[in-house]
This record gives C-alpha cells, structure tokens and sequence, in this order.
C-alpha cells in the first residue's frame, strides 16, 4: 500500500470510530438523593433505575455520568446523542430538549423550621422574608424571576442552599417533596424539623434529550417509557424508592402519555 492510499485507509477508520462513538448515549445527572447519587462509586437513585430499565428496553449503548448540574446542562444544550435527567418541564425549557417521561411527579414546596414559628402563605410573604436561596439552574430559580422575584441568591448546588438553611443564613428552603428527605439527611436534619408552607407548583420530572439527538431514539425511549407503565415496571420502581408515595401523583403519572 502507497502513502496516499494509507493516508485514506487512516483516515476511513478515523471516521469510523467517531462516528461509532457518537452512537453511544452520554446520560447526565447530577448528585440529587434520591434521584441520582453515587453508591460504592455507581450511579445509584430512583431516576437511574428507571434510565437503566429504559437503556435495557431499548437496547441503546449508553453510559450514566454524575456531573454538576451546570455541565450537564451546557452539554445537553450543545452536544448530539445527549440527554439530561431528572429535569422538570416547564414552559422556559420547552423548545430546548427533547422530552421523554415523565418519570416522577412532585411538589415544590416552600418549608421554614418548626420552631421560627413563621406563617409564609404567599410570594409576597417570600419577599418580605429576606434572602432566598436557589441553585441557579433549577427552573424554580427560573420561574421566580420570571415572576419579578427580587430576593433570589442563586448557588450552585442544593447542598449549597441546605447549608444555608441549617445555619440560619435564609429563613425559607424550596424543595421538591420527593427529593427532601434525602437532601436533609445530607446535612443531618429530618422533616420532623420543618414547617411546610405552601406549594409553588407541582412537577414532573423527564429525560431532557439535545434537539440534535435522533427523533426516532427519542420517540423509542417515550414508547419503552410507556410499556413501562403498562407493564408496571414504573410503579414497582417507584414504590420502591418512594413506599410513602403521594397516591394521587402516583395514579397521574401512570396515567401520562
């Protein structure tokens, strides 16, 4: 074989092997108990069983990589053959992703310690409460701007805003209802300590894919997703990592197509 003619042959192969890697699914998540945590260094959580029995389903080469929020996010929004979980859906994210789930529903919910004796039944009681700690990726950091919300300190991680309720720095804590005894654990404290307020809003978390991610992997995902409740795959998986689980939530999700 001539030079040129290997250059090519290189060159063929090269082509070869980035085209065979991009195949291969990246699936982000960040550390958020009990969704997505890291278990004798596995990636381990309610959400990483459902996207593991979905992989099986699907048959897709995939990997799960726990990574801050923020990275995760700037690659989905970048990068094909990507998909970040658990996301909530909301209006401001729409045309970014494609959506597959949802995989869980939940409550934001505002809570205050029991014993600060506090009544908060309102955004304007929000305001008037000082400082609110918010990761500043969380579409609850996006939502309350977006509603004129001028009292926002965006953090970067939710371990970063417990740290800051459990020393008293803010008064107010914004959490999702599934994810709260998990992140309380974290810095020792239970929900026996805490007062719940009022609710922001309901969510359903989902599997955000990158718009440049194939249409019809996606459309693959949603209908494995979909025999999943069907075949009560989805509800075995959430009883188990949430056995005191919100019955009418339960019933909607199994219920969403």
């Amino acid at each position: 074989m001539n030079l040129k003619s290997l250059v090519a042959a290189l060159m063929l192969f090269c082509c070869f092997c980035v085209d065979g890697m991009a195949a291969d699914l990246r699936l982000y998540t960040e550390h958020y108990r009990p969704f997505s945590y890291l278990e004798n260094g596995k990636p381990s959580g309610m959400a990483v069983a459902v996207v593991e029995e979905l992989i099986r389903r699907t048959g897709e080469s995939a990997r799960i990589e726990l990574v801050p929020w923020t990275r995760g996010y700037h690659q989905v929004r970048h990068e094909a053959n990507t998909a970040l979980f658990s996301t909530v859906r909301t209006a401001q994210r729409e045309a970014e992703f494609q959506w597959v789930g949802p995989i869980a529903r939940g409550y934001t919910r505002f809570y205050t310690f029991k014993d600060a004796g506090l009544r908060v039944a309102s955004l304007d009681d929000v305001r008037r409460l000082g400082t609110l700690a918010i990761p500043k990726q969380w579409y609850s950091y996006e939502l309350l701007t977006e509603q004129g919300l001028d009292n926002l300190y965006g953090v970067p991680t939710p371990q970063d805003m417990l740290r800051m309720f459990r020393h008293g720095r803010v008064k107010l804590l914004l959490a999702n209802n599934l994810t709260l005894d998990g992140m309380l654990a974290e810095q020792g404290m239970n929900a026996g300590q805490l007062q719940e307020q009022f609710d922001l809003m309901p969510n359903d978390s989902y599997i955000a894919f990158s718009l440049t991610t194939d249409t019809a992997l996606v459309a693959r995902w949603q209908q494995a997703l979909q025999q999943m409740r069907d075949d009560g795959g989805l509800e075995r998986i959430y009883r188990h990592w949430f056995p005191s689980a919100d019955e009418r939530a339960l019933a909607d999700l199994l219920r969403s197509e």
